[in-house]
């Protein structure tokens, strides 16, 4: 089975080279261009990660260690702000 044409117009690149999708479903897209001028686009929606990743579970583990053994930097002064 063949998809339908829902929507079919004439895009052009602005002066930053960017090209407006009017009426998008989504926030995010995948772009594939392939060397025949084809580009397709994949609705993506971005999720948040059921779990933080073994590298960032080391990195906190780190800095742990570090903090426990009085490897930290001097005090930041936030009056400022």
């Amino acid at each position: 089975m063949d998809a339908s044409v829902v929507v079919d117009y004439t895009a052009h690149l602005d002066a930053k080279h960017r090209l407006t999708l009017r009426g998008a479903r989504y926030a995010y897209y995948q772009v594939r261009e392939y060397d025949n001028g084809c580009i397709v686009l994949e609705p993506r929606e971005l999720v948040v990660p059921k779990e933080i990743s073994k590298k960032s579970l080391a990195m906190m583990d780190e800095s742990i260690r570090n903090y426990k053994a009085g490897k930290v930097s001097a005090p930041i002064d936030l009056t400022g702000f």
